[in-house]
């Protein structure tokens, strides 16, 4: 599966993003999908994930109650809603999609390009 993430920019404190990320292919139905995101000097760190029919949904402590996951397989596309964005969101996010519903950078094997948001302060 190959993926695009999008909608990434240079927002202030408060404000709200939504990124989308859109999948190749006739199985992204069959993927579980998760986001992710990195900064200069450190790791790739989880955000959130969702398992293959949308019903599961998991979240870094850091974005719990302000960041929402959703998928529509009909478009093959998931999103993640950002809410209350604080500077310390500033990151590039990335998309990813596995077999399994998992929370481990390392255990995702298809990856988009990355999208890189700014919150200002």
């Amino acid at each position: 599966v190959q993926l695009q993430a999008s909608g990434g920019g240079l927002v202030q404190a408060g404000g709200s993003l939504r990124l989308s990320c859109a999948a190749s292919g006739r199985t992204f139905s069959s993927y579980a999908m998760g986001w992710f995101r990195q900064t200069p000097g450190k790791e790739r760190e989880f955000v959130a994930a969702i398992d293959w029919s949308g019903g599961n949904t998991n979240y870094a402590d850091s974005v719990k109650g302000r960041f929402t996951i959703s998928r529509d397989n009909a478009k093959n596309t998931v999103y993640l809603q950002m809410d209350s964005l604080k500077p310390e969101d500033t990151a590039v996010y990335y998309c990813a999609a596995d077999q399994d519903w998992t929370r481990g950078v390392d255990e995702y094997n298809y990856w988009g390009q990355g999208t890189l948001v700014t919150v200002s302060s």
